[in-house]
């Protein structure tokens, strides 16, 4: 992973940072990871992709803020600009048909 530090600051661009398919379509760029298993990670979704399968959020929440686009949820739209709360053991299936960009955060790992 490509991050810069200083005394206080570590940082990486989505430029940079490693990426993986995780399904057709849908990409993950690691962005950060904290020594208490926090992570940070923007993914981007191509118009009209879907996971393949329910992401269950384990073993913390997951937090979103999508950048860009309209994500939905299996069952709702978020426009951009929009904060999720998905906590600890809740399940959704991310899907999108116009394509968007979330930045993900996860507190606990």
């Amino acid at each position: 992973m490509t991050t810069e530090q200083t005394e206080r600051y570590v940082w990486s661009t989505v430029q940079d940072a490693p990426v993986r398919e995780l399904f057709p379509g849908i990409r993950l760029h690691s962005l950060w990871k904290g020594g208490d298993g926090a992570k940070a990670y923007v993914l981007q979704m191509e118009p009209n992709t879907s996971w393949q399968g329910i992401d269950v959020h384990e073993p913390g929440p997951e937090e979103v803020f999508v950048v860009s686009g309209v994500f939905n949820d299996g069952e709702r739209d978020y426009p951009a600009g929009t904060f999720i709360h998905a906590p600890a053991g809740s399940s959704h299936i991310p899907q999108t048909t116009t394509g968007c960009t979330l930045f993900l955060f996860y507190p606990e790992g």
